[in-house]
């Protein structure tokens, strides 16, 4: 079982909060640097909304930390083992699928590894990722397509799938049962970019 929704949404915003003031920033100025509305922001500070996995890339690019570091609490151990069922399931979908965010490292350069569950006949559909962001993937169970940048490529159990992750793509399980797979996300630079495009 993944953590509660409820107190995961609690956790979340008050890591953004803490975030957004560590860095002195208003709502406003969050709100500018990432395209979220302020109302959103606000929403998701006080643990009142699950802002989808776009919206929490894109609050946590700005912020100049990695999602896996937004989604948990502050560690410094030098290892973090994330138990069975412990994962942030920060996706849900309409008919029962899961992305669970398993595991991550903290920025500049994070990895992510998701574990991802799509009933049949369900879609995610993901917006480009910051650039240079790849995805590594592996079907587990069932069958999937994956389309990016508009090409689909069919996927049976066992086949991966190495793409990038920095153009819009979609994951869906045109089959009868349910698919499984295994997803790694590998974003350079978070927080190193500034406003301009250029590095530190």
């Amino acid at each position: 079982m993944t953590i509660d929704a409820a107190l995961l949404a609690k956790a979340i915003g008050e890591r953004v909060k803490d975030e957004r003031l560590n860095r002195r920033l208003t709502l406003d100025q969050l709100a500018e640097a990432t395209g979220v509305s302020r109302r959103m922001i606000v929403n998701i500070e006080q643990g009142a909304t699950n802002a989808s996995v776009g919206t929490l890339l894109k609050i946590s690019d700005a912020l100049g930390v990695g999602l896996p570091e937004l989604v948990a609490p502050p560690n410094s151990a030098p290892v973090l083992v994330t138990r069975s069922g412990e994962g942030a399931a920060l996706w849900t979908g309409d008919l029962g699928g899961s992305g669970v965010l398993v595991a991550g490292t903290r920025s500049p350069d994070v990895l992510e590894l998701w574990d991802w569950t799509l009933e049949a006949q369900e879609q995610h559909t993901s917006e480009a990722h910051a650039a240079g962001t790849m995805e590594v993937l592996q079907v587990q169970q069932g069958s999937l397509t994956v389309t990016v940048a508009g090409e689909p490529v069919a996927l049976g159990e066992g086949d991966a799938l190495t793409f990038a992750g920095d153009v819009d793509h979609s994951y869906a399980n045109h089959g009868g049962t349910p698919t499984r797979f295994t997803l790694a996300v590998f974003e350079p630079g978070v927080g190193l970019t500034q406003k301009d495009g250029t590095h530190d």
